[in-house]
């Protein structure tokens, strides 16, 4: 399991390390920090250039940003072919899986050579439980730290960071809750329209 951010998330790789990862893998450095979509999966495909794959499985968006971008870029950059939104995979044989692709009203199977870029969606397994033994044995495990100095030959310094990220977010806010709409009650079906229309008026929207 691959992940790219602070020291302290080690914490989530350890989780999947419980539930029957094998090995774990951090991308961490402060020259990492403030990276948009593009710049982190420049420095994710980087990481992922010191490693053997076949398959990699990464989360259909996150929860952040929520944008969905950074496992097609990462395909992008190593090269690879890509199939997101997938809900499930089936081995064809060693080098051929077929991926069920969910869309809002069908979906589409897709038969794709390895090595690819998968996007998963949750439907397309159910994770393990952490059992005692394998909490107390994620812990005992060392995880490897990628920091710039190990990615450095692989990375321009331009395309990473603040520096590296096209994308600038001017302003983050919560979202409002509506306020309580207006009852016409008793009102006639012409003074009803008349009260929208006003309404509609006020608000600029005609």
């Amino acid at each position: 399991v691959v992940c790219m951010g602070p020291p302290q998330a080690d914490v989530a790789i350890r989780e999947a390390l419980a539930m029957g990862c094998d090995d774990g893998v951090l991308i961490s450095g402060r020259e990492f920090g403030g990276s948009d979509t593009l710049a982190t999966s420049t420095i994710i495909a980087a990481g992922l250039k010191t490693l053997d794959y076949d398959l990699i499985i990464t989360g259909r968006q996150a929860i952040d940003g929520d944008t969905a971008q950074v496992g097609p870029q990462i395909a992008e950059h190593l090269g690879l072919p890509q199939v997101s939104y997938a809900e499930d995979i089936q081995v064809e044989s060693e080098n051929s899986i077929i991926v069920k692709r969910q869309y809002e009203d069908r979906y589409q199977k897709v038969r794709i050579k390895t090595p690819c870029v998968i996007t998963a969606l949750t439907e397309l397994a159910e994770p393990r439980y952490m059992s005692v033994s394998g909490t107390v044995d994620a812990y005992a495990k060392e995880i490897k730290v990628l920091g710039f100095e190990e990615l450095k030959d692989k990375l321009n310094p331009e395309h990473i960071g603040l520096k590296g990220s096209p994308t600038n977010v001017v302003q983050s806010f919560t979202k409002q809750a509506k306020g309580a709409g207006t009852v016409l009650k008793d009102a006639s079906a012409d003074e009803a329209v008349k009260a929208i229309i006003a309404k509609l008026e006020e608000k600029y929207i005609i």
